[in-house]
């Protein structure tokens, strides 16, 4: 998997090969109903009219709001849409590298929930054995747009798909050589100036051939102690070229470096007595990706065909401290290390094809992908010592001892996606039947040595399949006003550790199961350039749920595991609206007005938590935001707030023994419900005109009113975290 040209020059040779077969002359065609042309690839550049005609929830961020938003990380984006839910950095996800996105009431942690793209490109090191984003390559400066489908898309997207797709769309090489640059520079009372800086130049030949080098770097400390270094660096070189007004050949090499420290949870009392405090001096999180993507595409007004193929070579790797209190009341320290590599290779050619019968058309679409993974995940420990203290001062450094291989596991995926699907246009109606196919097959191995103590059975392979059928229609009543309704499957297998898991008796766990959830989703959009908005109904059932569960307290040798939460449900609806009040009264002109809200009630079905809110989500989250341009100035005012949370711990199933649903603040600080919170951010800038290059300025403030307010975690780093304070940023960027 690592012969990357070879790999690439076959897939060269596979698309030139191909091309021939859908250049030749075909039959003439029946006549083609009036404005209905071949669509193919559903998610394209997230353009305006694919965006208003797709049968489902579906938001769009574009590259200004982000700017005006004073966007520094994915989390800034993606709170913008409506139930998408972010959690702050916090626990192993705990650094901008990561991203902890849930939708819909689904688990935020690490995102495992949605597919996740990069033009659409998995970004996940595994997309399959696994999904957690604790690395997420992507700079938010190099993006045009995010592209969120919350429902709708799960025959052509997947794995891991019931939390919709989030598609991020990096900025298009330019028909005429320009470029630009940009800076933020953001800080306040507690931190030092952290640095968020682009670049962006490129062009296309008269002969069709197109270049561009996108760069974006975000340094510099944070809001906490022991956030000081933390350094991410995002370049990406795109190509691409025309063959002819139908053929294109597009390409892109791919480099993302980041690394962070985690400054980790505090207890009641820590938090109590300086919430921007750390007490895990040593812990830190480093990742780095490379990946390659060539993509063949020949679009007319009859048919579509593209194929494209990806690689990528990912590493993560992060120091965690773990602290246990003895019987004695002393504390046993140690640090441990995490060094991950992941290899992906993957090939997906896709076909569509127009048909005409009578007044009705048909766009059968059909498509593959063939997806190999490979992982190898090391753990390391240093020497152990024993304190007092339940923290590691910072003055010290008592682990200067040689790392001991302690962990040495690797695992493979090969897994085969197949779908079929028909675009079926009667009158004002379109109708999508289809079905996605998945099939997995997963291998896992732990390797003993002299220090890695293996026990129980050391290999295990395991066979996933399932047929995801899907349904999704849209009625046009205007150009402007659409309703829409979909039912989708869903399903994700079981990953690489969750495969190697045990039980008591060191043999394979029994009782974990691929989860497989069902969507359903109504709802209705409206958009002209005046004033347009969203409503969608949406109810999730899953099957078969799986949960992190993180460590016993007070129990030496417990460890991260995956528990069964049964059947979960998940319900709720979603609104978004805009509206140019110019549009009305002259008086108003420059003066735009948005806004989102989301009710969602996700619960447990079985077990001691039945009826009772699932941990980490609000039921309630709300945007809004008001634009007013006048002459060269931009004002934006906007806020964001979200209702309470919950961390109850974990449920359990035996009902002679019930857990309880913790709703009281532990003093660990892990357990308890967290308030809900809102913040308000304001921004000014001036736009200096093409006589200065330009040049735009922009001043800010979020949190204005410095809000406090915080999430906790209940893995290794658990505790509670404080979200930022008031944090004011200057922006400057040119175009040439």
């Amino acid at each position: 998997m690592r012969c990357v040209p070879t790999v690439l020059a076959l897939a060269i040779a596979g698309v030139l090969a191909a091309r021939p077969v859908l250049a030749q002359e075909a039959a003439p065609p029946p006549t083609e109903l009036e404005g209905v042309k071949v669509v193919g690839d559903w998610l394209g550049e997230a353009a305006r009219n694919t965006v208003v005609n797709h049968p489902g929830a579906r938001t769009v961020v574009r590259r200004e709001e982000l700017r005006e938003a004073g966007a520094t990380n994915l989390r800034d984006a993606l709170r913008r849409i409506p139930g998408v839910q972010v959690q702050e950095s916090n626990g192993t996800g705990g650094s901008d590298v990561s991203l902890n996105v849930g939708v819909r009431g689904l688990t935020s942690r690490l995102s495992p929930r949605s597919t996740i793209l990069l033009d659409g490109v998995p970004i996940a090191v595994a997309p399959y054995g696994q999904p957690q984003v604790s690395m997420a390559p992507v700079g938010l400066g190099n993006l045009q747009a995010v592209d969120v489908v919350r429902g709708g898309g799960s025959v052509r997207y997947g794995p891991q798909n019931v939390g919709g797709i989030i598609n991020f769309v990096t900025r298009d090489i330019p028909e005429t050589f320009g470029g630009s640059a940009g800076v933020q520079f953001q800080g306040g009372s507690q931190g030092g100036i952290r640095t968020n800086s682009n670049a962006f130049v490129g062009g296309t030949t008269a002969s069709g051939l197109g270049v561009a080098l996108l760069y974006n770097g975000l340094h510099g400390p944070g809001f906490r102690e022991r956030e000081d270094n933390e350094s991410i660096d995002d370049v990406m070189l795109k190509a691409k070229y025309a063959f002819s007004a139908e053929d294109t050949l597009t390409g892109s090499v791919h480099h993302y470096d980041g690394q962070a420290g985690m400054p980790g949870g505090l207890d009641q009392a820590d938090y109590d007595a300086n919430p921007f405090q750390s007490r895990r001096p040593f812990d830190d999180f480093h990742g780095r990706r490379t990946d390659y993507v060539l993509k063949y595409t020949h679009v007319d007004d009859r048919r579509s065909f593209e194929v494209q193929s990806y690689y990528s070579d990912s590493f993560r790797g992060s120091h965690i401290e773990t602290i246990t209190q003895n019987a004695n009341g002393s504390y046993t320290h140690q640090l441990n290390a995490y060094p991950r590599n992941y290899h992906v290779f993957a090939i997906e050619p896709r076909y569509s094809q127009l048909f005409d019968w009578g007044q009705v058309t048909h766009e059968i679409g059909i498509g593959y992908r063939y997806t190999n993974e490979a992982m190898h995940e090391r753990t390391l420990r240093n020497a152990k010592y024993v304190s007092d203290l339940p923290y590691t001062p910072y003055q010290s450094f008592p682990y200067g001892a040689s790392y001991i291989l302690s962990g040495n596991n690797t695992g493979s995926n090969e897994a085969h996606a197949f779908y079929l699907d028909d675009a079926i246009n009667a009158g004002n109606w379109t109708i999508t039947p289809g079905i996605r196919y998945e099939r997995i097959d997963s291998e896992w191995e732990a390797h003993p040595s002299t220090t890695v103590v293996v026990k129980g059975p050391t290999e295990r392979q395991k066979t996933y399949s399932k047929p995801l059928p899907s349904l999704n229609v849209i009625y046009h009543l205007s150009d402007a006003l659409k309703l829409y309704a979909n039912a989708e499957t869903s399903f994700g297998s079981l990953q690489y550790f969750q495969i190697g898991q045990k039980d008591s008796n060191n043999q394979f766990a029994t009782g974990l199961k691929p989860e497989t959830a069902r969507t359903y989703e109504i709802g209705t959009r409206y958009d002209t350039s005046a004033w347009g908005g969203e409503v969608s109904l949406f109810r999730i059932n899953f099957d078969h749920e799986l949960q992190l569960v993180g460590k016993l307290p007070n129990v030496p040798d417990s460890h991260d595991g995956w528990t069964s939460l049964g059947a979960t449900t998940h319900k709720g609806m979603e609104s978004a609206a805009h509206v140019d009040l110019g549009a009305f009264d002259d008086a108003l002109k420059g003066l735009t007005l948005w806004g989102t809200a989301t009710y969602t009630h996700a619960y447990y079905k079985h077990g001691s938590f039945a009826g009772r809110d699932l941990p980490f989500y609000s039921r309630r989250t709300a945007n809004v935001g008001l634009r007013y341009g006048v002459a060269q100035w931009t004002f934006n005012l906007d806020a964001f707030a979200q209702s309470r949370q919950h961390s109850p711990g974990s449920p359990g199933f035996d009902p002679a023994n019930p857990t309880e649903y913790v709703t009281q603040p532990t003093p660990e600080g892990d357990l308890g419900d967290i308030p809900g919170w809102t913040t308000w951010n304001a921004r000014a800038e001036y736009a200096f005109g093409p006589a200065a290059s330009n040049l735009r300025l922009g001043v800010g403030v979020k949190n204005l009113t410095d809000r406090r307010y915080f999430t906790r975690s209940t893995d290794n780093n658990d505790g509670i975290y404080v979200g930022m304070p008031r944090t004011y940023f200057v922006q400057a960027s040119v175009d040439f």
